[in-house]
């Protein structure tokens, strides 16, 4: 008789023994543990949540309204030759872009419990619309952390430039794939008349009252937001236990052959450890370095692009209920982060030098939370009305060159 074959339970005593040390060391560390929570609660309270609000529930009324629908047909002669990504894909990634992780995860999930795009078209579009916001890297980052606004530009426009690079590489992931069919209506053939249709089918599918929608809209996205939040706290705890107990200097030790390899700073070895795991923690290490600014700056583009394994448990959370792999989307966060960086050296050498631009003192935490949660929520309730403006045009435009006609005039002469 053939023996049977067990599962390996490896895995499964990794994470409980993980588990049973953490809950061990919290107890060992309770004041640590206490303002590390603290800490993360703030961040989400202060930034977090305020700037995904309004997108969160603007992104849920407009797929329950069909505009989505309707903006997938018209945007599907853009995006299906860039990046291999059906229409509504460019909703996604305008999105993202502008509230930054993990919005683009949200709508990329949403459209495919739709079946408005197949797992590998979702697969793409998640590696390519999930990205930092640009109030964390100008605000946060460039004025909070270094101190010099003009940072911003540099972080935001080596992060967009590697998302997207990152979406013309990834178009030759899943090569295989079937793409998902736009739906047509049957004897229309002009694309203006096909949106309407799937404006008006999509509402008709959906039925919910308006009133309804906005509750489901508004009750759905707090309640992904508070999960968001509790991802953002427990690695704020996690990433701090870690580095009491030893663990990231344990890491450090083999890392560092290999870092150095590449001409990276021994000051840098522990914020690129710490940015591994919490994106935050990793910049603000990172601009206290005692390494040139120069390899600072170029540090915290890499630790943006990569965006942490908190981000990473936010965006499994977000398609956990979907058929969408995670594989694609951790092997796209190493690719941006090596874009992101040597994107960010490249603009460093041509734009700021680093001899030109002084050292500054590091600051303290508080720079988070200058803002204020009221601003925070009116900085992004205009920068989604910016982006629905910027997409509502770029839509028109794009049905206005397809629907243009070439006509060719032959000349026949009469003998």
């Amino acid at each position: 008789m053939p023996v049977r074959r067990t599962k390996r339970r490896m895995p499964v005593y990794l994470y409980a023994a993980f588990a049973l040390v953490i809950t061990i060391a919290i107890i060992a560390f309770p004041s640590d543990s206490f303002n590390a929570s603290k800490d993360g609660l703030r961040v989400w309270w202060e930034i977090v949540f305020p700037a995904l609000l309004p997108f969160f529930v603007a992104a849920e009324i407009l797929m329950g309204l069909g505009v989505v629908h309707m903006l997938g047909v018209l945007l599907e002669p853009l995006m299906r030759p860039l990046f291999r990504v059906p229409g509504v894909g460019a909703f996604a990634v305008a999105m993202g872009l502008a509230s930054g992780y993990p919005m683009g995860a949200q709508i990329t999930a949403k459209l495919r419990s739709e079946r408005m795009c197949s797992r590998v078209e979702a697969e793409r579009l998640v590696s390519i619309s999930n990205t930092a916001d640009p109030l964390f890297m100008a605000g946060a980052v460039a004025v909070g952390m270094f101190g010099q606004a003009r940072l911003g530009i540099v972080l935001a426009l080596s992060h967009y430039a590697a998302s997207i690079l990152l979406g013309f590489v990834m178009r030759f992931y899943g090569q295989d794939d079937r793409p998902a069919e736009p739906v047509r209506k049957p004897g229309s053939t002009g694309m203006v008349k096909r949106a309407l249709h799937e404006l008006v089918s999509a509402r008709e599918a959906d039925g919910r009252p308006i009133g309804q929608l906005l509750g489901d809209a508004v009750k759905d996205s707090v309640s992904t937001l508070l999960l968001i939040g509790g991802f953002i706290m427990v690695f704020s705890v996690i990433t701090r236990i870690m580095s009491l107990v030893g663990i990231v200097d344990a890491l450090a030790a083999p890392l560092t052959v290999i870092l150095k390899k590449f001409g990276v700073e021994a000051s840098l070895l522990d914020p690129l450890l710490e940015g591994l795991f919490e994106i935050t923690i990793g910049c603000e290490e990172a601009s206290r370095a005692s390494a040139s600014l120069y390899s600072k700056i170029v540090a915290c583009s890499a630790i943006i692009g990569w965006s942490g394994l908190s981000v990473h448990a936010q965006v499994a959370s977000l398609i956990h209920k979907t058929d969408i792999r995670m594989h694609a989307y951790i092997c796209s966060r190493v690719l941006h982060a090596v874009f992101a960086a040597a994107a960010c050296a490249l603009l460093l050498r041509f734009d700021i030098r680093p001899a030109a631009v002084p050292q500054l003192p590091a600051v303290s935490g508080d720079y988070l939370f200058s803002a204020g949660f009221l601003h925070s929520l009116a900085w992004s309730a205009r920068t989604f009305a910016a982006v629905a403006s910027a997409i509502a045009v770029i839509a028109v435009f794009v049905a206005l060159i397809s629907g243009l006609r070439i006509i060719r005039f032959s000349h026949s002469s009469r003998r």
